[in-house]
């Protein structure tokens, strides 16, 4: 700090320090598989390039995994079961705190990591991702020696096996720990298939597993796109697979692991409700729907894409979501100011405008802030909602996987309930009211996986999440978490 005169009256300067997110990260190119404790060259010898959605620019060349490739990470997960699962419950606790601790120590490359690769303001993969990502391996640590409360009336359960574990690009890091800590605390052995435009945060886990001294074996990571995933559905030597993606996707899954009687979990899509009544706190809710719809650029399967408003209250809620609108910050997702970073890819870009272009053809009322300028290079959509819209439109019927809000309103809470209930999806639903009888009633008529209350988007490695419907089966967190990695 420095005193600069002016006049007769000193000015001070300051000099910031920078921030920490502008400090650089060493991406090198992940042209290899994490196999066997080991990382090996990919049997295909294939790359491909990940992209920053911001700016267009190649972060890295990942390694493209074959069918060859995965029966190496099955074979070996294989190998490291007997040894693993027989390892004394608080030796693979420990290991599960390692894991956590490191990412802690590592967070700040890990949080810049993630919005460099997948879009995502640094706010949250700073504040959401990494801290919830490291609470679940501090969770499952603690239940490693505790499996038989998890499943009462069994003498001893046992782990199901090798687990082949498929993940989205919306929460990299954070779904690969909502996957691998339960299956680890369990005593199974894993291999994890990332999502190919997101593949970064994966691979630096693999360099924490090597630096907890993991046993080889017990986790192996094979990048790859879809032909990979499809390679570890199909494998004889997997006992069960956890996927989380599209609907359509998950369908399909579902239907080869039938065929072999593979145990099975699914967190699929959906297009959730956020039902606002006009007893509500409405300056409250108003911070919920923006929660809601706009938190990583509505990259979340749970969005709450449907706002139903009771009828006499729909005019003050557009208003003020509107104006509230208009405050969020589009941009650079490594500047701690943006809300809104950027979309994750140029497919998924073209996809959300063709729902909006659709909307405005089907007499919606497109509403969107206009007042800043996007970036000349990236994947930018801006916050929008549509006014109008009714049960039969697209955008009301549809997952976008967007920033795009489908407004409706309602005069009852029968009509509420009915009209939220009306989709085939049942993954989330948020409830907005001042009554708790009727907070109560209704939450308990939503066929919903999980209800918030009076908030969105609250999420803890105790409380299981998971849908019913075409969103999915099973559940991820908490005690009920376990059940899936475990057999009498």
């Amino acid at each position: 700090m420095a005193d600069a005169p002016t006049g007769n009256r000193p000015v001070t300067t300051w000099e910031y320090s920078p921030a920490p997110e502008t400090s650089p990260v060493v991406i090198p190119d992940q042209t290899q598989l994490y196999v066997g404790g080991k990382f090996i060259e990919p049997h295909s010898k294939k790359r491909f390039a990940t992209v920053n959605p911001a700016t267009e620019a190649i972060l890295s060349n990942i390694a493209d995994g074959d069918a060859a490739d995965v029966d190496a990470a099955v074979s070996a997960a294989r190998k490291a079961l007997k040894p693993w699962g027989k390892l004394p419950a608080s030796e693979r606790a420990k290991y599960l705190y390692r894991i956590a601790r490191r990412i802690q120590e590592r967070a700040r490359e890990l949080a810049i990591l993630e919005s460099m690769d997948g879009g995502k303001p640094i706010k949250e993969s700073r504040d959401v991702d990494i801290p919830l990502a490291a609470q679940h391996f501090f969770h499952h640590a603690g239940w490693c020696d505790k499996l038989r409360y998890a499943m009462p009336g069994t003498r001893e359960p046992r782990p199901v096996g090798v687990c082949g574990q498929i993940i989205p690009w919306n929460f990299p890091l954070l779904m690969a720990a909502w996957k691998l800590a339960p299956a680890l605390a369990c005593g199974n052995t894993v291999v994890l298939k990332p999502a190919e435009t997101t593949s970064l945060t994966a691979m630096r886990l693999a360099e924490i597993l090597q630096e907890c001294d993991l046993p080889p074996g017990v986790v192996n990571i094979v990048t790859g796109a879809g032909a990979t995933g499809k390679a570890l559905v199909d494998h004889a030597g997997v006992d069960k697979i956890a996927f989380t993606g599209s609907t359509e996707v998950g369908k399909q899954i579902a239907q080869a692991c039938a065929k072999r009687g593979t145990r099975l979990t699914l967190e699929l899509g959906g297009k959730s409700a956020n039902i606002i009544f006009a007893d509500a706190a409405i300056d409250q809710a108003i911070e919920g729907i923006v929660q809601g719809i706009w938190f990583n650029q509505g990259h979340v399967c749970c969005a709450g894409s449907r706002l139903f408003v009771e009828e006499s209250i729909l005019p003050e809620v557009t208003r003020k979501l509107e104006m509230r609108m208009k405050t969020l910050r589009v941009g650079d997702p490594l500047d701690k100011n943006t809300d809104i970073g950027a979309i994750n890819s140029k497919q998924q870009l073209a996809i959300i405008e063709g729902y909006i272009a659709e909307g405005s053809r089907e007499g919606c009322t497109v509403c969107q802030p206009n007042h800043q300028t996007l970036p000349t290079k990236g994947y930018w959509c801006r916050p929008t909602f549509m006014t109008g819209v009714q049960p039969a439109h697209v955008v009301a019927r549809e997952e976008i996987f967007g920033p795009v809000l489908a407004v409706m309103s309602f005069r009852t809470p029968e009509e509420a309930i009915s009209r939220a209930n009306n989709s085939p999806y049942g993954l989330a639903a948020g409830i907005w009211t001042e009554k708790g009888s009727k907070m109560f009633d209704v939450a308990r008529r939503l066929q919903a996986g999980v209800v918030w209350c009076n908030t969105y988007n609250q999420f803890d490695a105790t409380s299981p999440f998971g849908g019913f419907k075409e969103s999915g089966f099973g559940r991820e967190g908490g005690m009920q978490g376990l059940a899936a990695y475990l057999s009498e």
